[in-house]
């Protein structure tokens, strides 16, 4: 009996995906386990491995094909002598029998982070392109002469309705964009997966989310001598060996804070706010075209040596595109750390649906007052970006100043 390959959904969040490559031909015999297609997503490039046996009867999506929905027939298998079909059936609106996929190497041009989409409705589009809208909402927009592809939809699964479409008539018809004129040598290179959804979900955040930020100066001296301490302490090979950076140990005064502050870890639904239980911190790591967020869950419960462990082994993962999804999406509270680039100071766009965003910047050489005297320190300045909507200045203010104190003062890091 033929039986589909569906388009497998690789994550919570993932409604399409670009079939990058078939690894199998047709005709070729398929046994369980084997990998017969690398997807796209908007996360890394991921294997799909076959669970049933068979024959590759016919393939239905060609590789390199974007936007493919989850649940589509991408082929078919076959048994020996059966016929083959000679098209995809209708798309299933749940899994029948659906391939299992791990993480492969991602491609230079497919990567980010991580950030769940914002809720911001949008006009529901069918395989065809057809833009579902009310019978109503279809009749106004046809008399005002309005384009429902420009017209946001707030009804059920982004249905447009009546009040969009009168909406839209009181803003009056949207002013084409004006076309860039690009020098002649201009190269435009199409993007990646991941790079549009990076696009759309910074763009939703930045939009969506009423950021203010909260910034302080903070001394990493004490920081820097534990560090040196610790280190100098850990054997030289073996596995009780470690090199701690700087970053875990921030990583560990972050989660701290949030613990000694819960009302920072939290997050923004509607008519409610979101307490976590536990400090999860996710880590911005850059990738080929992008960024990804792995997560170091229980941080505050954490050694340094297991965050420094458990770091490089996330890091490097991310690097090789072999994070699983459970180990990318979800935290609490968000960590990027520019200093290694010698950045003074920046500000961070929140990770949805995160309350809150640490930038670090780099320690430098600066005069301090220490007592009633001048002296030379070594400073970072950390800025938070913060979600106004759960957490107000004090609040903010209440946490950098914490977060201050605990890496000043590092000792509460390793006891």
């Amino acid at each position: 009996m033929a039986t589909d390959i569906l388009m497998p959904a690789l994550s919570p969040t993932m409604t399409e995906g670009k079939l990058a490559r078939w690894l199998k031909k047709e005709g070729e015999t398929i046994s369980p386990g084997q990998v017969i297609a690398e997807i796209e997503t908007d996360k890394a490039t991921m294997e799909v491995e076959a669970v049933e046996e068979g024959i590759l009867g016919k393939i239905f999506i060609p590789e390199g094909t974007e936007g493919v929905a989850v649940n589509t027939p991408i082929a078919v298998l076959i048994e020996e002598g059966e016929a083959v079909p000679e098209q995809a059936p209708a798309p299933k609106t749940a899994p029948v029998r659906q391939p299992e996929a791990t993480a492969a190497t991602p491609k230079t041009a497919a990567a980010p982070q991580k950030m769940a989409p914002a809720s911001t409705p949008q006009p529901v589009a069918t395989p065809t392109g057809r833009i579902v809208a009310s019978p109503l909402a279809k009749r106004i927009a046809k008399e005002a002469g309005l384009d429902l592809s420009g017209i946001k939809g707030s009804g059920p699964n982004g249905r447009i309705v009546k009040r969009d479409v009168e909406n839209a008539k009181t803003r009056g018809p949207a002013k084409p964009a004006a076309t860039a004129v690009l020098p002649a040598e201009a190269e435009t290179v199409p993007m990646s997966s991941m790079r549009k959804v990076i696009a759309r979900r910074l763009t939703e955040a930045k939009t969506t989310i009423p950021h203010f930020y909260v910034s302080v100066d903070v001394q990493l001296d004490a920081l820097l001598s534990l560090r040196q301490q610790l280190n100098a302490a850990s054997p030289p090979e073996g596995d009780d060996a470690f090199k701690l950076s700087v970053n875990d140990m921030l990583i560990k005064a972050t989660a701290l804070t949030l613990r000694r502050v819960p009302d920072m870890n939290v997050s923004y639904a509607p008519d409610a706010i979101v307490h976590y239980p536990n400090v999860d911190i996710s880590v911005a790591v850059s990738i080929p075209d992008g960024l990804i967020t792995p997560i170091i869950r229980n941080a505050d419960k954490k050694s340094l040596r297991e965050i420094s462990n458990e770091t490089k082994d996330l890091v490097a993962r991310a690097r090789a595109g072999k994070l699983k999804p459970e180990e990318f999406q979800g935290g609490s509270f968000s960590i990027s750390n520019m200093g290694m680039f010698g950045i003074s100071a920046f500000s961070a766009i929140i990770n949805p649906p995160q309350a809150g965003i640490l930038a670090i910047a780099a320690g430098e050489k600066r005069p301090v007052v220490k007592g009633d005297s001048l002296a030379i320190g070594t400073v970072m300045t950390a800025t938070i970006s913060v979600d106004h909507r759960v957490v107000d200045g004090a609040l903010a203010a209440q946490w950098m100043s914490v977060f201050r104190s605990v890496v000043e003062n590092p000792i509460s890091l390793v006891v």
